[in-house]
């Protein structure tokens, strides 16, 4: 240590800590440059659409579905209060993934009707963008909660072995996973690197003000409620119904209420989208320096 420094208690504050904590924060990626989705035409195309298909998701398992760019998917609430852990891929390149990190970066930590999920790196570019929430009024509550979260990972087996010893096969780690490897017809093994940070569908979830803890409560969810997304590219996605229901008390349960989701995808009328385009690659020359 420095000579010239002194130590610090770590219970003891400076006596210049309320100046300190006054610092005005500042936002790191200010959006208002962010490309804006035309959601005029995506609501006019999405008007004439026609249902192409759908898939029923069992409560404590998941199941995968596909997408073409320029076509819409809808994830509906059919039978009680439940949230969805979602995972979305390039159905051509599963490199390319959802960046939950980055779309919590660019958004904030709770996404709703205008705002995209965004596609890891290299790609960087806007793989969804949600067109339709029914929950978009609950807005912020008193404890700082709110609605479709990038906060938080899913729940997985590992975490709940490291914390009660436990193997608990069905929260949505393993569901995804199941599902992925069954949809490709590979090993799980070989499926399960690809699963990632989720779109916490209708989970209700903030960070507590006095300990910074993520934290849960009953989803507002109810039957008829949906999100619904307009695909900008090729997609392949794996919607898993969480073995907590509602995470009203738990989120890896054999106990809790669980229910069933609906996934529905909807072709827009040939035409519907003249002009429209894919959002290319990120423009960066990713030489990283080295010319």
């Amino acid at each position: 240590m420095s000579q010239h420094t002194q130590p610090v208690s770590a219970a003891e504050a400076p006596a210049d800590a309320a100046e300190r904590r006054a610092v005005k924060p500042v936002i790191c990626y200010p959006n208002e440059t962010l490309p804006k989705p035309d959601l005029d035409l995506y609501q006019a195309a999405r008007s004439g659409a026609v249902k192409t298909g759908e898939i029923l998701v069992q409560p404590r398992d998941a199941a995968c579905f596909t997408v073409p760019a320029g076509h819409f998917f809808r994830i509906s609430s059919v039978e009680g209060s439940q949230v969805g852990d979602l995972n979305l891929w390039n159905l051509n390149d599963l490199s390319e993934r959802f960046f939950s990190g980055k779309t919590r970066a660019l958004h904030g930590t709770h996404v709703t009707s205008g705002e995209r999920l965004w596609s890891s790196l290299p790609y960087l570019r806007p793989m969804a963008t949600i067109t339709e929430d029914t929950l978009g009024w609950y807005g912020i509550d008193s404890y700082g909660g709110s609605v479709h979260d990038v906060i938080g990972t899913r729940c997985d087996p590992y975490t709940g072995n490291l914390l009660s010893g436990d193997d608990y096969h069905y929260c949505c780690h393993s569901n995804l996973t199941r599902a992925l490897a069954d949809h490709l017809g590979i090993p799980l093994a070989e499926a399960e690197p690809h699963v990632h940070d989720v779109l916490n569908v209708f989970m209700c979830t903030g960070f507590t003000r006095d300990t910074g803890q993520y934290f849960m409560k009953a989803s507002p969810v109810r039957p008829g409620d949906y999100l619904e997304f307009f695909a900008e590219i090729d997609l392949l996605g794996a919607l898993s119904a969480c073995p907590g229901g509602d995470c009203g008390s738990e989120h890896t349960s054999d106990t809790a209420p669980c229910h069933p989701l609906l996934v529905e995808t909807f072709a827009p009328k040939e035409g519907a989208l003249a002009g429209w385009q894919p959002p290319a690659q990120n423009g960066y020359d990713r030489s990283h320096g080295r010319g």
